[in-house]
């Protein structure tokens, strides 16, 4: 149709991307735009409300994530029965009939494994062995869980220092509410103990949103040592570097040693609750 009909202009919207990889004949290289809709961004929102309000929401954001749908629920209970129904109805869909998995019990305990690990170097030989399943399997369902937007990889940042960790990655999810229920945790920040990874998985999936809807050109990375040195996030663009520390509260953080030394060009810079729209908006 769009080779034949001049002028003609195509809108093709939906979640199968498996599908779609699957039963399209001919690429249409040159002749289209991507664009990927992730769950509802803080960039997206302040067109809708003020800082005082966006500021009073970003607890329940924490908790329960930024799905569209979730923005139509008052009542907390609601918005827990909508995840349920989202996690266990319709999140694994495309790779159940495209693994021809009889359920999604693997790809839950697998997910349940990440979501404990937010902010950590993740042993892919070690959740193979805790899932029962080989390495090789594990590697394949990460994948097409990152393919299907539930979760998505960092790798470790490496350019001069022999102790850098550059082969390790580390998982994140797209949606806090999603990795709230896997856990089974809706329980609200003040009796919380991972209040650090929530922070963490909250602030980078934004900025990724942030980076994809501005068209930025970035390449992302963790950085850690052998020895535990480690900075959050790294952003290598315009042939630059810097560095961001994610810390709920406002707390002063030393720049490591090691980074300092090997990287005296980067930027480094706090992101915390106080400044953190800066960063994602």
């Amino acid at each position: 149709m769009i080779d034949e009909l001049e002028g003609l202009k195509i809108i093709v919207t939906g979640s199968s991307a498996f599908d779609l990889s699957h039963q399209v004949g001919e690429p249409l290289t040159g002749r289209k735009f991507t664009f990927m809709l992730f769950p509802i961004a803080q960039c997206e929102l302040l067109q809708q409300e003020n800082l005082l309000q966006t500021r009073s929401n970003l607890e329940e954001r924490l908790i329960y994530g930024s799905y569209p749908e979730i923005f139509n629920h008052t009542a907390l209970e609601d918005k827990t029965d909508y995840l349920s129904e989202l996690v266990n109805s319709y999140l694994f869909k495309d790779i159940l009939v495209l693994d021809n998995i009889k359920n999604s019990s693997k790809l839950i305990n697998i997910l349940r494994l990440l979501a404990f690990q937010i902010g950590m170097e993740v042993s892919i030989n070690e959740i193979a062995r805790q899932i029962g399943l080989n390495k090789g399997t594990i590697e394949k369902y990460l994948d097409l869980l990152s393919k299907v937007f539930v979760i998505f990889k960092v790798e470790g940042f490496s350019r001069k220092l022999r102790k850098e960790i550059s082969k390790s990655s580390r998982y994140y999810f797209w949606d806090n509410g999603v990795r709230n229920y896997l856990i089974s945790n809706f329980n609200t920040m003040t009796i919380r103990n991972d209040i650090g990874q929530l922070w963490e998985n909250y602030i980078i999936s934004e900025r990724l949103k942030f980076q994809n809807y501005n068209q930025l050109h970035v390449n992302n990375y963790f950085w850690r040592t052998y020895d535990k040195q480690e900075i959050d996030w790294i952003e290598e663009r315009g042939g630059k570097i810097f560095a961001y520390e994610i810390k709920y509260n406002k707390n002063k953080v030393k720049i490591p040693g090691a980074w300092k030394t090997a990287y005296p060009e980067a930027d480094f810079k706090v992101i915390n609750k106080d400044n953190y729209l800066e960063f994602i908006t």
